[in-house]
């Protein structure tokens, strides 16, 4: 049986930034434990549909910054093999993208290290209500604006999440050589959580060479008003209007097959396990 328990390769020898998905599920996870149908119970088997919760890992080197931590964060960590990570970015306080922290703060005070998580302020506000204890092992970075980390300028997008109200999306920039990408900087974008977005939201996701995009489904069969992401039918509309260079679909439910043909935009794949993007 075909498991999550593969390991995780990262490329420290690589002198870019790498994007690397350690988890590409909705909030469930694949298999669903309740669930019985033919996605599930292929993952519980071969493995390909075998998903963690979303996540992703921005790297160069041994510098890493970490996008959200949700329930599978300590397999996400031992399958990379990471024993450290001193830098969190929260795109919202769901549990799928949170209940992580607990068991990170348990880290932080096993190696007496303060760990550092950085969202904007009501997101910071949400996650120390539901943790209060986690105050005494973490370091709370509120972005507002903008927030540097390396090479990169990180801004927040706050972003329609449908019936569960909103969530952040981040777009991150950095100076590139102009006859490399024909612009001054190179830009990608993670929005794992979104549906309906508008104009305003739009514009901050233009001119991208990688856009990353929660899709739960091929075309979500519940009415529009019960939904919180895109799927893959909405999805392809806004890749085509805002034109990035590539795309990746990632929290995905066990409403897609991994192993089916979606007819999907030239530019765009599906996220893996351990899949690494180069930005």
């Amino acid at each position: 049986m075909n498991t999550d328990r593969a390991r995780i390769a990262l490329d420290r020898e690589h002198d870019g930034y790498q994007c690397v998905f350690l988890g590409n599920s909705d909030s469930l996870g694949v298999p669903r434990v309740y669930c019985e149908c033919e996605v599930c119970e292929e993952a519980r088997t071969t493995g390909a549909n075998r998903r963690m919760r979303s996540s992703v890992l921005l790297m160069k080197g041994k510098r890493e910054l970490l996008i959200d931590c949700g329930p599978d964060w300590p397999q996400q960590m031992e399958l990379a093999g990471i024993r450290w990570i001193s830098d969190i970015l929260i795109t919202h306080a769901h549990q799928d993208h949170v209940a992580g922290l607990p068991a990170y703060a348990d880290i932080c005070r096993w190696m007496k290290q303060k760990g550092h998580v950085i969202a904007p302020m009501e997101v910071l506000d949400t996650i120390r209500n539901m943790y209060p204890w986690l105050d005494a092992y973490i370091q709370w970075t509120v972005l507002d604006d903008s927030w540097r980390w390396e090479e990169w300028t990180i801004y927040p997008i706050k972003v329609n999440h449908g019936k569960n109200g909103y969530s952040y999306a981040y777009r991150f920039e950095r100076p590139v050589a102009a006859a490399e990408h024909n612009r001054c900087h190179g830009a990608w974008a993670y929005a794992s959580d979104a549906i309906g977005l508008g104009d305003k939201e739009k514009a901050a996701f233009r001119e991208l060479d990688l856009f990353v995009l929660g899709t739960n489904f091929y075309e979500e069969p519940f009415p529009y008003d019960t939904r919180s992401v895109y799927d893959m039918v909405e999805a392809a509309e806004l890749i085509q209007e805002l034109a990035p260079t590539k795309a990746v679909y990632t929290h995905m439910s066990h409403g897609v097959d991994i192993r089916a043909d979606y007819h999907l935009p030239a530019q765009v794949r599906l996220a893996a396990t351990g899949m690494h993007i180069l930005v």
